[in-house]
């Protein structure tokens, strides 16, 4: 059974694109740009694009905003904050934060898809401060510690 996801426009004269999965076994959904301006990211540059999107996500669930591989690899256009995580409780425009990574200008038009929207299930913690924690073979090896060879 699919997740039922109630949804608004954020500026009712504006035109909205209903989020939509490409493929029977998408996991995401895709994100349109909604601005009547195009849209021109230069290399290097970063720009927060509209949606016209209001969500309203059930407890216990995030939207998580990622890239589209299309564009990363053919425009090195990506999600500059990847996964961007829209939690349950918000409610105003999800915007998409893309970042320009290839050598030429990228240009959105109004209905272009942008991201993706993946709707993931998430637990909530309460941390507690203990003097007793579990040792490890990886111990306290951070960055880079395991290498890149297999």
């Amino acid at each position: 059974m699919n997740i039922r996801i109630k949804f608004t426009k954020y500026n009712p004269e504006e035109e909205v694109f209903i989020p939509k999965y490409a493929t029977n076994g998408s996991a995401g959904m895709d994100l349109c740009s909604s601005s009547r301006e195009t849209v021109d990211i230069n290399p290097g540059e970063i720009k927060l694009v509209n949606t016209n999107l209001i969500l309203e996500i059930p407890a216990g669930l995030e939207g998580q905003v990622r890239p589209r591989s299309g564009l990363a690899l053919k425009h090195g256009i990506t999600v500059l904050n990847s996964p961007g995580t829209i939690d349950s409780d918000y409610r105003g425009e999800v915007k998409v934060l893309l970042i320009n990574h290839g050598k030429h200008t990228f240009r959105i038009s109004c209905g272009d898809r942008i991201a993706q929207l993946i709707i993931a299930k998430h637990e909530r913690a309460d941390l507690y401060v203990s003097d007793n924690l579990a040792e490890t073979e990886r111990g306290t090896g951070g960055y880079g510690s395991t290498g890149t060879k297999s």
